[in-house]
């Protein structure tokens, strides 16, 4: 079975797949969802851990957790779109210690806020920057 049949066969309709090439693979999950399928990439399926990012788009805040599955060369990010004002998530570094870092310059530039972070201390904004202010966000719709 290959990988996306294994995240169809754990996570059915709870994930929308689509291919937008043969070696790169984007998953539509809520954000309730994306700690679970994040853990099942890495922990079940083997995929290592990436980075994350960020886009500040008019219907919220979209983050994408990016895995990479090095035997496949296969890239599957992982999407998941946060409403605004008050953007918020699980975050998946309790248990995926490399996520740590990026989840606090998410943070610190668009204002997430990141639900079980071991360490939500601000990453890259000094510690007089203004609270509610954030440099990636725009600043009207």
């Amino acid at each position: 079975m290959d990988v996306a049949e294994k995240i169809r066969a754990e996570f059915g309709e709870r994930v929308d797949l689509a291919f937008r090439s043969p070696k790169r693979l984007y998953l539509l999950v809520g954000k309730g969802d994306l700690p679970a399928v994040a853990r099942f990439l890495f922990a079940e399926l083997g995929a290592r851990f990436c980075t994350a990012s960020a886009v500040d788009t008019r219907a919220g805040i979209e983050i994408l957790y990016h895995f990479f599955f090095d035997q496949l060369s296969l890239m599957v990010s992982l999407r998941t779109l946060l409403p605004k004002p008050s953007p918020q998530i699980e975050s998946i570094a309790p248990f995926l210690k490399g996520a740590e870092w990026v989840e606090r310059e998410i943070a610190d530039l668009f204002g997430v806020e990141f639900l079980g972070h071991p360490d939500p201390r601000r990453l890259i904004l000094p510690d007089d920057w203004p609270e509610g202010e954030y440099p990636y966000l725009r600043s009207s719709d």
